[in-house]
């Protein structure tokens, strides 16, 4: 995995026995999505999905594992609530990275300590992201405990992606950055179902994403070549209609299983008919929309229209005025809008619709953090007093 942000890890606390690692690992919004599995257990895809992975300055996981010969117990604590460590999808995870562990022992590939992957471990994670954020913190969180055990077990990366999927299925798009695609496989064992690298996240500079925060078989093949095909030509009105169709679909599908599922609010529809209506003032596409398994729209653009676009959403939904800060995370220049416009996308404003937007962009994989004041766990093993709290 040649794009991880690789630092150092930290040496064992030799009073106590105990060594510690902590790791960052990226959120990743799917625009072609991953729409189920043909096999449970292994968790196979029943297609091959690509996403973008967010930068983490904007949206990430951070995860201290930590392991002791003095510890009784696997404990797991989640952004400040102890778990239950028996979670069948965290066990797999642990079960496997222990044992490619005690395999590379076996044939002294390893230089680490031997005896450390007997010991049991403390695992302390948060996410910098809030739940009202509506992004799946699961392929995050999968992806940054599979990597921090890799590197306190000396496990290398080629074997994390299958390891990360038997936690969350798209938890193998956050094991890289940039433009990412988890292959379907044909292998029953699933060992060919995993995520590779398409483009780094500096081949299309100019792409932005906005989070707006507010109160199948047949077809998927084709477009996840097409779309390979238009990030590579960096062809951003093509990007964005094979986003929108795809997600479109999705939810059709959603609404068309019996009961339906209901992902999108009349919020959702609104932005929808936003996106659109920009798009055809225009006549081409320069803005797309995407949906997770959320009501929030998930924006791409690129940095020449960023201002304007929001601009636009600030116009249509505007903000309390002595709220939060309506847009967090990289800066967005002001623009201004003409009337012209404001008169073609003819739609009434919604006060207050948006809390708040996430200005962010496609960024790196996970990253080793190699100051230990960032450990979330203390010399004793258990989490911080800023790990409890967050």
């Amino acid at each position: 995995m040649t794009d991880f942000c690789k630092l150092v890890n930290m040496p064992e606390n030799d009073k106590q026995g105990l060594s510690v690692v902590t790791c960052t690992a990226p959120v990743n919004i799917a625009v072609i999505k991953y729409w189920g599995k043909r096999d449970e257990d292994l968790i196979l895809p029943i297609n091959s999905s690509l996403s973008v992975t967010l930068h983490q300055d904007q949206l990430k996981t951070t995860t201290t594992v930590a392991c002791s010969r003095n510890f009784q117990q696997d404990r797991i604590w989640l952004n400040g609530k102890e778990e239950d460590i028996n979670n069948p999808r965290l066990q797999s995870c642990l079960q496997e990275i222990r044992r490619f562990s005690r395999k590379r022992r076996n044939t002294g590939d390893s230089t680490s300590d031997a005896s450390s992957v007997s010991h049991k471990v403390h695992i302390c994670s948060v996410n910098n992201f809030p739940t009202a954020a509506g992004l799946a913190s699961s392929a995050s969180g999968y992806a940054c405990l599979v990597y921090t055990l890799s590197q306190l077990f000396g496990v290398e990366s080629e074997q994390l992606s299958a390891v990360a999927r038997q936690g969350s299925g798209s938890a193998c798009r956050s094991l890289y950055g940039g433009f990412v695609q988890w292959k379907l496989g044909t292998q029953l064992d699933g060992k060919d179902s995993l995520a590779e690298q398409v483009e780094s996240e500096s081949y299309w500079p100019e792409l932005r994403v906005l989070i707006l925060v507010y109160r199948a078989d047949v077809v998927v093949p084709s477009r996840m070549e097409e779309m390979i095909r238009v990030i590579r030509e960096r062809d951003f009105p093509a990007f964005g209609e094979l986003t929108m169709k795809d997600s479109n679909q999705f939810h059709a599908i959603c609404l068309d299983t019996y009961p339906p599922i209901f992902y999108l609010n009349n919020m959702s529809h609104r932005i929808i008919s936003l996106v659109h209506r920009y798009n055809q003032y225009y006549g081409e596409t320069r803005v797309a929309y995407t949906f997770d398994a959320g009501p929030n729209a998930v924006i791409y653009t690129l940095q020449d229209h960023l201002p304007e676009f929001v601009q636009v959403v600030r116009h249509f939904f505007p903000p309390e005025v002595n709220g939060e800060e309506f847009v967090k995370g990289l800066t967005v220049c002001s623009a201004d809008l003409s009337e012209e416009l404001k008169r073609d996308i003819n739609m009434e404003p919604t006060p207050k619709g948006i809390r708040y937007i996430i200005s962010t962009k496609a960024g790196p994989g996970p990253c080793v953090v190699k100051d230990p004041n960032h450990h979330l766990l203390g010399a004793d093993g258990l989490p911080k007093k800023s790990a409890i709290s967050h």
